[in-house]
């Protein structure tokens, strides 16, 4: 069990987190258009004290005054009527995530070992991490203005990161082993995968290399996409990124609320798993399947060379995320060239294997042997085979929940995640 001094501070960090990304906008703007990719910040930040109080406190019979059901659970309030439920005011809604957050704290120094709250504070904490990135996320589709968390100096592009990396064949175990402090259930449980040699990009695919995809005529080419990818690209229209322009001779995307240039050598990212998919064919390459992903990131070679039974917590090793290594936490609102944080290398070379970008993979969204779902049990099982799994966190993610094992899922045409992808070379 954390310590429960611990358990606070990610419970009050999380909490400051979720308030940073909403204070600043007005009324209007808590409540958005009605979009499919977005929720109304005044039902999502509802929800993410009703998901608290709903996990922690009625499991620990603290419960004084809850929440309604029927405003805020997401497994049965349907996405497209968010807009139009009786929510409670703005003031009213902050004012008890208040109330419920202080109750919650308030239990930790009576926590004692064995008991199943310390797993649900964690559950609702990652919870909120989560929403925090989709805070980010609709700051993004709709345009509002960045929101920094503190200042930051940005990481310089270092070298040893070009060309790809080798790894041998062997066995490689998938998924987390059953002695971590907290797993998701769709990460239970470590299996013993075999794998054939394959060659990864150290490093992710950037926006030049993506931008000469564009201008190549890569989203006109039939040839280039799958059925469904196909299907996607007529139906949106897309010609190129969604958050690009063209403006005379140069590219430019949108940041927020600004138009920038292209940066040559940061990662593409902001794009769907159809277009990655079609990139890679483009390029004579292939994504990578979730576990040659992973086995990248976590596996390191034995002494004769193949790769070793033991994972590594983090593709580095022991130590715990930090900004010399990773991109995380929101540290600097986008992402950084691909070449930077040379010490978060993987045992294989690879670079930015946790933060940054997500990275898109081949395969499906699917459970592992004898899976079984966690008391939440909409957390997983209802995505299963509609979803493809996406790895290694972003840089607006939280670093003590991400780790190469953490698998997200979106459906293929999602093009709001902070999302890019590195290829590996074709067999």
């Amino acid at each position: 069990m954390l310590p429960p001094a611990l358990l606070g501070e990610w419970i009050l960090d999380a909490r400051r987190r979720t308030l940073d990304l909403v204070e600043d906008l007005n009324d209007e703007q808590w409540m958005g258009p009605r979009l499919n990719t977005v929720n109304p910040l005044l039902w999502e930040v509802g929800h993410v004290g009703w998901f608290q109080e709903h996990w922690v406190l009625r499991h620990a019979r603290r419960l004084t005054r809850p929440m309604r059901d029927d405003l805020y659970d997401s497994s049965k309030v349907q996405h497209d009527t968010r807009w139009d439920l009786p929510l409670p005011s703005r003031g009213a809604t902050l004012a008890h995530l208040q109330v419920v957050v202080d109750t919650v704290v308030e239990g930790l120094p009576r926590l004692t070992e064995g008991s199943p709250e310390p797993y649900f504070l964690l559950l609702a904490t990652f919870h909120e991490d989560m929403h925090a990135e989709a805070f980010w996320m609709t700051r993004q589709t709709l345009a509002y203005p960045t929101r920094f968390s503190r200042d930051a100096a940005t990481p310089q592009a270092q070298p040893g990161a070009e060309g790809d990396a080798q790894l041998p064949g062997g066995t490689f175990f998938l998924g987390s082993p059953r002695d971590a402090a907290f797993l998701f259930d769709n990460e239970k449980w470590s299996h013993p995968v075999r794998l054939k040699p394959f060659a990864i990009k150290r490093m992710a695919e950037t926006q030049a290399e993506f931008a000469a995809f564009v201008e190549d005529g890569g989203y006109s080419r039939r040839d280039l996409w799958t059925d469904a990818g196909w299907r996607w690209r007529l139906q949106a229209e897309a010609e190129h990124p969604l958050h690009w322009r063209r403006e005379g001779g140069t590219w430019l995307r949108r940041h927020f609320e600004r138009w920038v240039e292209l940066e040559p050598t940061l990662p593409v990212h902001l794009i769907n798993y159809f277009e990655a998919d079609a990139y890679s064919r483009w390029a004579g390459r292939r994504l990578p399947t979730e576990v040659e992903w992973e086995a990248a990131a976590a596996s390191a070679p034995d002494a004769s060379g193949t790769l070793s039974s033991q994972r590594r917590p983090n593709p580095w090793g022991e130590v715990v995320p930090d900004p010399e290594r990773a991109q995380l936490d929101g540290r600097i609102a986008q992402p950084v060239d691909v070449r930077a944080l040379a010490a978060g290398d993987s045992a294989w070379g690879c670079r930015q294997m946790l933060g940054n970008v997500w990275e898109w993979t081949a395969s499906d969204f699917l459970p592992y042997p004898g899976f079984f779902p966690d008391p939440y049990e909409d957390y997983s099982r209802p995505w299963f085979a509609t979803h493809k799994v996406l790895k290694g966190g972003s840089w607006a993610t939280r670093s003590r929940m991400i780790r190469p094992g953490f698998r997200n899922f979106y459906t293929p045409d999602r093009r709001d995640v902070f999302a890019g992808f590195r290829t590996c070379a074709l067999s």
